[in-house]
């Protein structure tokens, strides 16, 4: 899901980073909603807040939702620096680092949120924070490995796309219509699983609490797993052999 750049990805790898980031965002989103009341995977509502308290000249406010925007955008920032950085190198080390930092950061926020947190308006804005800034991460990364083809939260940007392959589609000169059947399914992939995550986020956030946060770093980590498991099958393969070999010799 990592390694494949866009003219070299399957169908199959799309639809698995494209289910697995849209959960993870969902997830996120609502669990953050429901805990800090404020949107975590998406900018757009803190755009609005923004201006709203820029008009009202509410400065407190309006430094906390420019912090927030700017995380986001540090984390995006991030994410495309390590990639860009490291991609001559090692293409899945240049992906998967900025996805080990995001599951160390939600990590963080799952031991702080269920050991720590108290309810404070300093924490919580410190939290949504570090929150953001993952999220930022995880749609630069998704959003470079797939050529943009795949936004994991960005359901606006989303719909505007899916009306128009929906068009191209159904047009009659579209030449290639599996091509634009493929988009179409990866884009319905993003939203059902996005679906999926905040119902699951809801559900799971009103059992465990900040608890849900531990769940996250597992499914990004399967994530960086699902490439190196082929390898590391024919690292375990070959010591097995190697060691029968061994005790045949003696």
């Amino acid at each position: 899901m990592l390694k494949a750049i866009k003219e070299q990805r399957t169908l199959k790898e799309n639809l698995m980073l494209a289910s697995s980031t849209a959960f993870v965002a969902g997830v996120t989103n609502v669990a953050g909603m429901l805990a800090f009341l404020a949107f975590t995977s998406n900018i757009t509502g803190h755009v609005a807040n923004l201006a709203k308290h820029i008009i009202e000249q509410n400065y407190r406010q309006m430094i906390i939702f420019l912090v927030w925007l700017l995380m986001f955008f540090a984390g995006a920032f991030v994410s495309s620096f390590i990639v860009r950085s490291f991609d001559d190198k090692s293409r899945w080390r240049a992906n998967s680092t900025p996805m080990v930092i995001e599951a160390i950061i939600l990590l963080g926020v799952a031991i702080y949120g269920h050991n720590f947190y108290r309810e404070t308006q300093m924490e919580r804005e410190i939290v949504i924070s570090a929150i953001l800034f993952s999220m930022g991460l995880q749609n630069s990364l998704v959003s470079n490995i797939s050529g943009g083809l795949i936004k994991s939260s960005h359901l606006t940007g989303l719909f505007t796309d899916l009306g128009s392959e929906v068009a191209e589609w159904f047009h009659p000169r579209t030449e290639n219509t599996e091509t634009a059947g493929n988009k179409i399914l990866i884009r319905f992939t993003v939203l059902g699983f996005y679906l999926f995550g905040a119902l699951a986020g809801g559900y799971f956030f009103n059992l465990y609490e900040f608890a849900i946060f531990y769940f996250i770093p597992v499914i990004l980590l399967t994530i960086m797993y699902y490439d190196v498991s082929p390898l590391a099958l024919h690292k375990l393969s070959r010591m097995f052999a190697s060691g029968r070999k061994r005790q045949t010799a003696s």
